[in-house]
C-alpha cells in the first residue's frame, strides 16, 4: 500500500495517542472503499431498531382515540385530540434529554455500545406503556421511551453517516429510514385493526378487533413495540465499532482490523483505488459542545441546521402525532381517519425507497424544497376530496411522501457537518433542540388545527416546511465529499 500523504494540522493528542499520521493512513483506506463494505445483515441489524422506533411514534396516532377513553375521565372518540398533546410532549421531552444527554457519550464511549444501551431503555418504556393504568403512568411511560428514542436516532444516523462510501452516506441513511417507514406502516395498520372497530372498507376495516369486548389493543400494541425493541438489542451485538471513532479514540490496531475487513469485502466488486492524502486531526476532546463552539467553521454551520430541523418538526410530529386524531376532530369517523392514515403511509415507504435510488442526485438542501412542495399538494387534495375517501387517501399518499421526503437528507447532512470527535455531540445539539419544534407543533400548532377548515389545516403545516426550505439554504454542501474535508 502506498505511503499516505500527512498533511495535519498541530494536535492536542496525548502521549500514547495514534499520530495524525496513523490516523490518516487508517482513514485514508476507508474514504477510498466506494461501496457498502459490511455485511448487509447490519443494515438489517440496524433498521430493527430503526423500525421500532417509527413503529413507537406512529402507533400512538391511532391508538390513543382508544387509550384516552379507557384510562382518561372525559375522554371521548371526539375530545380525544384535547388530550394528545400531553403524552407526546413528554415523549418530546424524553426525546430532548436522551438526545442532548445520552446520545454525547457515544462520542466518549463508542457507537456500538450506545446504540445498545439506547435501544434497551426504549423497550422498557414501551413495555412500561402497555401496563400503564393511569394517564400519569402513560406520560411518564413514554418521557422513558423518549430518552431512548431520542439517543438512538443520533447514535444510527452518526454510525451509518461514519461506515458508508462517501457517494452513499444520504443513500444508506434512505435505507434505514425505508425500514423505519416500514415500522410505521406496521403501527398505524396495527392500531387500525387492534384500536379501531370492525367498519365496511374503505371507512374501516371490516376485521378491525376493537369492540365491547375487546378494549385492550393499544396496549397489545406497546408490548410489540417492546418485543421488537428486545430483538433490537440482542442483534446489535453483531455490529463492529465504527473505525473512525476507533482512530479518534487511539485504537488504530482495532480500526485496522475493521478497516482490513471492510476492504476484503469491497475487493469483491472489483479493485480498490488507491488511498488519497487527507488532513486529519486527533483530539481528545470529545463529547464537548463547548467545543463546538470554539470552532468557528462549526459555530457558523449550527443556525442554519438547527431551524431547519426545528421548522421541519413542526410538520413531521403535526403529522406523526396527531394526522389521525386532527381528521377525527374534522368530522371523520375514527375508522376513517385511520384508514385515510394507514394509507398514507404507503407514501411514507415509497419515500424510502425513492431516496434510496435517487438521493444521492442532488444536494441534500434540494430535496427540502421537493418535499414542501409535495406537501402542499397532498394536503391540498384531502382538503378538497370532501367525502371521497379514497380521493383523500389518495392525496395522503402524497403527503406522507411528501412530508418524510426531507428527513433522510437532513440525517445525513446533519451529521456531515460535525468531526469526529463530536458528531454525535453535534447531531444531539442540532436534533435535540430541533425537537423542541415538535413541542411547538403539538402544544400550539394541533389545537389550533381544529379550529380551522381543512384547507387551513394543510395550508398552515406547509408553510412550516417552506420556511424551513429557506433556512436550509445556510447549510454546508456535503455530496460526494470526504467527511474529514467535510469537518476536520
Amino acid at each position: 500500500m502506498e505511503p499516505v500523504e500527512q498533511r495535519s494540522r498541530s494536535t492536542d493528542a496525548p502521549p500514547g495517542a495514534p499520530s495524525n499520521q496513523d490516523a490518516a493512513q487508517i482513514l485514508a483506506r476507508l474514504e477510498r472503499l466506494d461501496v457498502w463494505s459490511l455485511s448487509y445483515m447490519f443494515i438489517g441489524i440496524i433498521g430493527t431498531g430503526s423500525l421500532f422506533i417509527l413503529y413507537d411514534i406512529f402507533d400512538i396516532n391511532v391508538a390513543f382515540v382508544q387509550a384516552c377513553t379507557q384510562i382518561v375521565d372525559g375522554c371521548t372518540t371526539q375530545t380525544a385530540v384535547e388530550f394528545l398533546s400531553e403524552p407526546v410532549l413528554y415523549h418530546l421531552v424524553g426525546y430532548g434529554i436522551g438526545t442532548l444527554v445520552l446520545s454525547p457519550l457515544s462520542d466518549r464511549t463508542g457507537r456500538r455500545h450506545m446504540l445498545m444501551i439506547t435501544m434497551l431503555i426504549t423497550g422498557v418504556g414501551s413495555l412500561y406503556s402497555a401496563l400503564a393504568t393511569d394517564f400519569t403512568h402513560l406520560n411518564i411511560s413514554r418521557l422513558l421511551t423518549g430518552v431512548g428514542v431520542g439517543a438512538d436516532i443520533a447514535v444510527m444516523n452518526v454510525y451509518i453517516n461514519e461506515v458508508a462510501p462517501k457517494r452513499g452516506r444520504a443513500k444508506y441513511t434512505s435505507l434505514i429510514f425505508t425500514l423505519s417507514a416500514v415500522g410505521a406502516l406496521v403501527g398505524i395498520w396495527l392500531g387500525l385493526l387492534l384500536t379501531t372497530p370492525a367498519d365496511p372498507w374503505p371507512h374501516g376495516l371490516p376485521f378491525a378487533l376493537a369492540s365491547a369486548d375487546f378494549t385492550t389493543g393499544w396496549r397489545w400494541m406497546f408490548a410489540i413495540g417492546g418485543l421488537l425493541a428486545a430483538v433490537a438489542v440482542v442483534s446489535r451485538f453483531e455490529l463492529p465499532e465504527s473505525p473512525r471513532w476507533l482512530v479518534q479514540r487511539g485504537r488504530i490496531a482495532e480500526a485496522d482490523r475493521v478497516v482490513s475487513a471492510m476492504e476484503a469485502k469491497a475487493a469483491t466488486h472489483g479493485p480498490l483505488a488507491d488511498p488519497e492524502p487527507l488532513t486529519v486531526t486527533v483530539s481528545t476532546e470529545s463529547g464537548s459542545y463547548l467545543a463546538l463552539f470554539h470552532e468557528r467553521r462549526y459555530r457558523l454551520r449550527i443556525p442554519g441546521l438547527l431551524l431547519t430541523m426545528l421548522l421541519g418538526n413542526v410538520v413531521l410530529y403535526a403529522y406523526a402525532g396527531g394526522f389521525t386524531t386532527v381528521l377525527s376532530a374534522q368530522g371523520y369517523s375514527p375508522g376513517e381517519a385511520g384508514m385515510i392514515g394507514a394509507i398514507g403511509t404507503l407514501g411514507f415507504v415509497a419515500t424510502g425507497a425513492f431516496t434510496y435510488y435517487f438521493v444521492e442526485r442532488l444536494e441534500r438542501q434540494t430535496w427540502v424544497w421537493i418535499a414542501a412542495l409535495l406537501n402542499m399538494a397532498g394536503g391540498a387534495v384531502i382538503a378538497l376530496a370532501g367525502d371521497n375517501l379514497m380521493l383523500a387517501s389518495a392525496g395522503a399518499v402524497v403527503l406522507f411522501f411528501g412530508f418524510n421526503l426531507w428527513v433522510s437528507p437532513m440525517y445525513a447532512l446533519t451529521a456531515e457537518s460535525f468531526p469526529t470527535r463530536n458528531r454525535t455531540t453535534g447531531y444531539a445539539l442540532v436534533d435535540g433542540f430541533g425537537h423542541t419544534g415538535a413541542g411547538l407543533a403539538l402544544v400550539m400548532v394541533v389545537p389550533l388545527l381544529t379550529q380551522l377548515s381543512l384547507l387551513g389545516v394543510f395550508a398552515v403545516i406547509s408553510g412550516f416546511l417552506l420556511l424551513a426550505a429557506v433556512a436550509v439554504r445556510f447549510t454546508p454542501r456535503t455530496r460526494n465529499q470526504r467527511l474529514e474535508d467535510i469537518s476536520p
